[in-house]
């Protein structure tokens, strides 16, 4: 069985996100693909997060109409900051050693990799995947990260949570952006405001 897990904030889930797991998941052959939204993100100033909860539902409207997409609340029902390494140890102990378990991540997030708790244990007990941005330059990753990471070109998509909460902010539209029914959600809640 090969898993692959997409770890974020999710603050809020954009077309990003799930164009890149569709492609990771189609392009390397997995069995489905696990979204955890991060409760208590470690290396994030959380003064700009919303509520677990909130992201939670956000990614679960946003990958219910695709049946290899599940949503796990690993991270959210773990008390603590929430590490990489502890929600792998914990799903590698459900699937077993038979299954292969692989982590999603976006090329950019590479810069700060090096602050990830354990970051190189990690990178020996899971395969990291990352995966492209438009204008990114990989030689911004840390070397000892950079070669031991598999990158995956996925379509060209510039979209970014920090933006979409600006425009929110700025009453401008974020439609096809988010799907339809995070961008209900989001108004329904009056999120990022």
């Amino acid at each position: 069985m090969k898993i692959a897990i997409m770890g974020g904030t999710f603050n809020p889930i954009h077309y990003g996100h799930l164009i890149s797991a569709e492609e990771v998941y189609d392009g390397l052959g997995f069995d489905f693909v696990i979204f955890v939204p991060s409760a208590r993100p470690p290396h994030k100033d959380n003064r700009d997060i919303i509520d677990p909860q909130h992201r939670y539902m956000m990614t679960v409207l946003a990958t219910e109409d695709n049946p290899h997409f599940r949503v796990s609340r690993i991270e959210l029902d773990r008390t603590g900051p929430s590490y990489a390494i502890e929600t792998i140890r914990q799903f590698q102990a459900t699937y077993g050693d038979k299954a292969e378990i692989s982590w999603i991540i976006g090329a950019d997030s590479l810069i700060e990799f090096t602050i990830w708790k354990d970051f190189d244990k990690l990178l020996d007990i899971c395969r990291f995947i990352a995966t492209t941005r438009p204008n990114y330059d990989f030689s911004k990753a840390p070397a000892n990260v950079y070669k031991r990471v598999e990158f995956f070109e996925i379509t060209a998509v510039d979209i970014s949570s920090t933006e979409i909460r600006c425009r929110i902010r700025e009453g401008r539209t974020i439609k096809y952006l988010v799907p339809k029914k995070v961008e209900e959600y989001i108004y329904q809640h009056n999120l990022y405001l």
